[in-house]
């Protein structure tokens, strides 16, 4: 009910980054090749971050 005073967890922090540079990759990847590439590299970077933070809560 009172989820806005919840404070997000830093894998929550963390997932919707990855989710925001997922769609700028897919926008860029019809448009500059270049550009896609760069976002997709760090999107996957986030993506080992977060793997690594859920095996440390395991």
């Amino acid at each position: 009910m009172f989820k806005i005073f919840k404070k997000r967890s830093e894998i929550e922090k963390l997932e919707g980054k990855f989710k925001k540079l997922m769609q700028e990759w897919h926008k860029l990847s019809s448009v500059n090749r270049a550009a896609s590439d760069k976002k997709f590299a760090e999107a996957q970077q986030i993506a080992q971050v977060i793997y690594n933070l859920k095996n440390e809560a395991i």
